[in-house]
């Protein structure tokens, strides 16, 4: 058992740090203010492998471990978490998705312009009426002939407006809600495959977040995604992974939020010392800062156990449920240290605490989190 980073980990942290502060860091309050992605930013991204970091080399991925991925979005989202939720859906959960299900001939076309940044990729779960049910879907694929034919419309969707290339589940056997479900791959610009309200959100905002609507949209049959009726299972398969990703997002937002905390608190001066002197403010820090520590066990925990290939619903899940809570408990916090400066823009706090809600949400709720959780302790003990 390993706690150290290797020598190869340690020089990738510091030149995620690096590529952060210099090429996200200065985008960041006009893309927030815009509520709009920085288009820019997706071939950088491209180019430091961190669209394809997961995917294997001969697709043009970065071939990184699971545990290089949470230290990636740890140092993206300590600088800003929208950038980071849009690596963390588009490697976890559309390219992944088709890592793990697609044929070969089906990742030679996709995952190369997923990875390179020729475009971003999304994937479409979540439904009005579908969101921590996910097998109520109601959009429907129906055979016709060498094609499916898709209507009805996804909701909440990562880089929904921006992807060219989407991952979609719909219901192909209404009869049999999870085992009825299958997964298919559609491109930007098939007829009747059109984006609908784009999310005007309380954080995350440079994130897009859009409705995607279906009407007959006619999708070749090879395009879907191993065998019919799979789509579900693959689905929860990829949460699994898509949640140690969350996992690894949290843990930027806390270390982000807390590390701002501490500056400030020995910057700021009150009766006649810094805040940092007062046991009121080191005992904040002082349980922010193990909290963070734990959170960082759990979800190096879950990533190692990944890279091994085995499964981690019960792993992925406290991962997930921890550090997303502490994101908003350590970005709450930060508020409070700063205080009415907390609440002004002049201090990256007050983002951090606006951002760090939805980690509580995505990718599952942290009700969903503990009553996964509970089913593998009560099978296991």
């Amino acid at each position: 058992m390993d706690f150290l980073l290797t020598e190869e980990q340690e020089i990738l942290k510091n030149s995620i740090r690096k590529f952060a502060e210099n090429e996200i860091q200065p985008l960041i309050k006009e893309s927030d203010k815009l509520g709009k992605w920085p288009e820019i930013l997706t071939q950088k991204l491209g180019d430091m492998g961190l669209l394809g970091i997961v995917i294997p080399t001969e697709y043009s991925g970065a071939g990184y471990t699971n545990c290089d991925y949470v230290i990636i979005l740890e140092e993206i989202s300590k600088v800003d978490p929208s950038v980071g939720l849009v690596v963390a859906a588009h490697n976890s959960l559309c390219s992944n998705h088709l890592n793990l299900f697609a044929s070969e001939e089906q990742k030679s076309k996709y995952l190369v312009r997923l990875a390179t940044g020729e475009t971003l990729g999304a994937w479409g779960l979540t439904e009005a009426g579908a969101g921590s049910d996910a097998a109520s879907l109601i959009t429907k694929a129906v055979k016709d002939g060498n094609h499916w034919i898709l209507n009805g419309s996804k909701l909440f969707i990562t880089n929904g407006s921006l992807a060219e290339i989407h991952v979609v589940l719909a219901i192909t056997n209404p009869e049999d809600k999870r085992n009825g479900i299958s997964a298919f791959i559609l491109e930007k610009g098939m007829d009747g495959f059109k984006v609908g309200k784009k999310e005007d959100k309380l954080g995350i905002r440079s994130a897009d977040t859009s409705e995607l609507i279906f009407e007959d949209v006619k999708v070749p049959a090879e395009n879907m995604i191993g065998e019919e009726g799979k789509g579900y299972r693959q689905a929860m398969a990829v949460l699994d992974g898509g949640r140690v990703s969350i996992a690894g997002f949290s843990l930027g937002i806390a270390a982000g939020a807390l590390e701002s905390a501490l500056k400030y608190s020995k910057e700021r001066v009150q009766f006649d010392q810094p805040i940092a002197k007062f046991q009121a403010i080191q005992w904040m820090l002082a349980d922010g800062f193990t909290e963070l520590d734990a959170a960082r066990l759990l979800t190096y925990r879950a990533a190692f156990l990944e890279d091994q290939g085995k499964k981690i619903p019960k792993e992925s899940a406290m991962a997930k449920l921890f550090a997303s809570e502490l994101a908003v408990k350590s970005s709450s916090m930060a508020v409070q240290i700063h205080g009415g400066y907390g609440f002004t823009k002049d201090y990256p706090v007050e983002k951090f605490y606006r951002d760090s809600k939805l980690a509580t949400i995505g990718e599952g709720t942290s009700e969903v989190q503990r009553w996964i959780i509970a089913q593998k302790v009560l099978s296991e003990y």
